[in-house]
């Protein structure tokens, strides 16, 4: 079995148990496993050199929306709040065809993955003109990221009161048989996985009340995890004590919708009782700080769900609310609100690391991955401290303070993505001709 050693590293954080971190320090990959971290390692095999860097597992993206990436900065968008914001962009989305699903797909997981990114969930909840889950599925095959993707679904249109347009939602008999028809398909629930798919009604104000519950009871049947968007704003809570007589977590437990097989984007408005209920259910939760930034949704109560015990990972979300998908900076912006809004003690740049490694990966149920340890998988990011963004720094371990957003070299599954900054999986430049050229006819109508 081939061997990979990553030799000599400046520091090496593990996020093991111990959250120990080495100096000087070796990774050893056999196959796609971390066979061994230590000082004084030996190879018969390959050798990196991790001279002057910060080794760190993988990052994780626990929310995306990957086909927003064609629609970035859409003007009559850029400025408006959630509500305003979708119904802005749905006449555009309706447009899609499959190789925008793709094309959108393939260009954001190549973002991700050069901001250090292994594994990444995505919710496609809108399927136009013959798209399915599964052109994203191809795209992070063909990038070569470890990938979770969830059958999203809209059913409530405006004719019922709903947001979307009536032309982007679907009957709810037909979603239930395509979450199967995907699970059956492409759900790889083994230690290792490359791909496991979940179910994601897209919120509780465009489907039904039924259909999140079948949903809860085919997912369990099925043995794959449940996503939504939950208390994303104060609209969403006024919609949710409006529709539904209650707040957005008692909704979600009525419905079967807590447990450490559900997680949730965003829960900025999150109440002290709900972050308890999510606490003692092990409810994980994406938290995705620029976005809700950029909508101004608010700042979510991180902190308080952490000391609680809420697992808690982070998203870049969606590139029509986000306009980039760093996840390195989307973990920098969540330290920085948690001290903007409880000091500038409350979050470590060790501690923000740790939620976008350890907890992502715990929220989307892979423990296999986020740690660099014997026995996980090799997901790996490597990162040059040597440049100008870490000079003059004292602690090159604490990335997010001062560090490259930019990853050197990055392995998933032991497979060597990004090497010396650059995608060696797939043609960037023309990937991103073939990009452009679909946004143009978007934007061209």
């Amino acid at each position: 079995m081939a061997e990979i050693l990553i030799q000599n590293a400046g520091t090496v954080l593990t996020m093991d148990d111990a959250r120990r971190v080495l100096h000087g320090a070796d990774v050893l990959i056999r196959g796609g496993e971390i066979a061994a971290v230590g000082q004084g390692l030996q190879t018969s095999g390959e050798t990196v050199s991790g001279r002057g860097c910060v080794v760190t597992p993988g990052l994780v993206n626990t929310h995306h929306h990957l086909y927003q990436n064609l629609t970035r900065a859409v003007p009559g968008a850029q400025d408006a709040l959630l509500f305003g914001w979708l119904q802005r962009l749905y006449p555009v989305w309706a447009r899609f065809t499959p190789d925008e699903m793709f094309v959108s797909a393939q260009l954001g997981l190549a973002e991700l993955a050069l901001s250090g990114c292994t594994l990444s969930a995505d919710h496609l909840y809108l399927y136009p003109n013959g798209a399915r889950l599964e052109d994203t599925i191809h795209a992070a095959r063909s990038i070569g990221l470890r990938f979770h993707p969830t059958r999203g679904a809209m059913s409530i249109g405006e004719s019922d009161g709903g947001l979307p347009p009536d032309s982007l939602v679907e009957d709810e008999r037909a979603i239930l048989d395509d979450m199967i028809r995907v699970v059956d398909a492409f759900h790889d629930p083994s230690e290792g996985s490359m791909c496991r798919v979940g179910l994601a009604p897209c919120s509780p104000f465009s489907v039904s009340r039924e259909l999140m519950r079948d949903t809860a009871l085919l997912a369990r049947d099925k043995g794959v995890m449940l996503h939504t968007h939950l208390a994303e704003n104060d609209e969403d809570i006024a919609y949710s004590q409006a529709q539904f007589g209650c707040r957005p977590g008692q909704y979600a437990e009525e419905l079967g919708w807590t447990g450490d097989d559900v997680w949730h984007a965003h829960c900025v408005k999150l109440d002290v009782q709900e972050i308890d209920l999510f606490a003692r259910t092990r409810t994980g939760v994406a938290h995705c700080p620029c976005s809700n930034c950029r909508l101004g949704s608010g700042i979510a109560p991180v902190r308080a769900m952490r000391d609680a015990g809420v697992p808690v990972g982070l998203g870049v979300d969606g590139s029509a609310s986000n306009d980039m998908a760093s996840l390195s900076a989307e973990a920098r912006q969540a330290m920085l609100l948690q001290r903007v809004a409880n000091g500038a003690d409350a979050m470590s740049a060790y501690e923000a690391l740790e939620i976008a490694t350890r907890g992502g990966a715990d929220v989307l149920g892979r423990p296999d991955c986020g740690r660099l340890e014997p026995g996980k998988r090799a997901d790996i990011a490597i990162w040059d401290t040597t440049g100008v963004a870490s000079s003059g720094s004292w602690d090159a371990a604490a990335l997010l303070l001062a560090g490259p957003t930019r990853v050197k070299h990055l392995f998933v599954e032991g497979r060597q993505v990004i090497r010396g900054g650059e995608l060696t999986t797939v043609d960037l430049p023309r990937l991103l001709e073939r990009h452009r050229g679909l946004a143009q006819r978007l934007m061209e109508g």
